[in-house]
């Protein structure tokens, strides 16, 4: 039978486990959750929970051309595996871009989190008619730690590199505390290492903005606007998807030296962003340090898999950085504690209506420039 004809949108029970099955289970991704589905659509994408009579699940972005027929559609950080194969999770994005072809979608982009050693996936979707394309995420590899079962906090303190641990410990001795900001916290505590917030989160994230803006003004990358960012870690926040991690060194004076957001999904904690302030440096060198060490004590004590120390690549280039490279110096950083490089297979597109696409990507861009007039 083919998967083709097989998908359809979630019923009501499907749609109540869908973060359950697409967001915590071994490979999920929170760009697949109900909360990314509901941000995305007030920005006028259209969500559709797909499922498969192979139990596969899939959240596809969809939104339609102005003035003309047919749409686009986005799979974001999609499929997840679901314990599929490789090969069969390519089969598995295959059919849902056919079914999504018949319902008037011209092309569809999708950037599952796949290694790329996993070579069978990639040959599979491009002997289907994917291509390659340019990341839609900002990195398409990240620095993994591998944990694993039975992982514990002393021995991989211990892997990291000595320097990371001497900051870590003088962060420690200068008083730089941790703040947890998680729904899924507990009713005990923020937990050992950690304290909990003493005012609301949704404070904390809007100043968390800002440190990212200034982070991204010395680094030389931008950022959307405010209210599109911290609306959507709020509502992460809230579906417990989201942890903000800010270091301080005193919580009543708002003395905030660093912030780090992860996300929770797939067994694994995720760096998504992470800011200090450049003054802060030199005084507190160790502050981003002792973030970095909380975020993986965190994710040993949930039993998590992987610390995904986030991606270092540049757009355009995409390769693993070398001296010299400007963000090598970050990728040390990562690396030192004792993260390795994994190459991911990247963002792919298929076109199933060429002139579609085309005719769709000129209204598109006609609209865009009356809207700024």
């Amino acid at each position: 039978m083919s998967l083709t004809r097989t998908f359809h949108d979630a019923d009501p029970g499907e749609l109540a486990d869908w973060d359950a099955r697409c967001v915590d289970e071994p490979g999920g991704h929170v760009y697949q959750s109900r909360a990314w589905a509901a941000h995305r659509g007030r920005s006028g994408w259209t969500p559709r929970f797909l499922v498969g009579a192979d139990g596969g699940r899939v959240l596809a972005l969809t939104r339609a051309w102005p003035m003309v027929r047919g749409g686009s559609a986005y799979i974001p950080r999609g499929p997840v595996p679901l314990g599929a194969d490789p090969a069969h999770l390519a089969s598995r994005l295959v059919a849902v871009g056919d079914f999504l072809a018949a319902d008037g979608i011209d092309v569809l982009a999708a950037d599952a989190e796949v290694p790329a050693a996993a070579a069978e996936y990639r040959s599979t979707i491009e002997a289907a008619g994917f291509h390659a394309i340019e990341e839609i995420q900002p990195s398409r590899h990240r620095v993994s730690l591998p944990l694993g079962p039975g992982a514990d906090e002393s021995t991989v303190l211990q892997a990291t590199a000595k320097s990371t641990r001497q900051r870590i410990r003088a962060a420690e001795a200068a008083g730089v505390t941790v703040v947890r900001h998680d729904a899924r916290a507990g009713t005990d505590g923020a937990g050992e290492g950690f304290v909990a917030p003493t005012e609301p989160s949704d404070g904390a994230l809007d100043a968390f903005y800002d440190l990212l803006l200034e982070t991204g003004e010395r680094r030389q990358f931008s950022f959307g606007p405010r209210a599109g960012f911290v609306s959507w870690w709020r509502a992460a926040l809230a579906a417990g998807h989201l942890v903000y991690l800010e270091a301080r060194l005193d919580r009543a004076a708002n003395e905030d030296l660093a912030g780090l957001i992860l996300y929770r999904h797939g067994g694994r904690l995720s760096t998504v962003h992470s800011g200090d302030h450049a003054a802060m440096r030199a005084s507190h060198p160790g502050a981003l340090h002792l973030l970095r060490w909380r975020a993986i004590q965190l994710a040993i004590r949930e039993g998590s898999t992987e610390m995904d120390l986030g991606g270092v690549d540049t757009a355009g280039a995409r390769g693993q950085p070398q001296k010299g490279d400007a963000l090598y110096g970050l990728y040390q950083h990562k690396t030192s504690f004792g993260g390795r490089w994994l190459a991911l297979t990247g963002a792919h597109e298929r076109a199933y209506d060429q002139r579609g696409y085309q005719l769709g990507r000129v209204a598109s861009r006609l609209a865009g420039l009356a809207g700024r007039r």
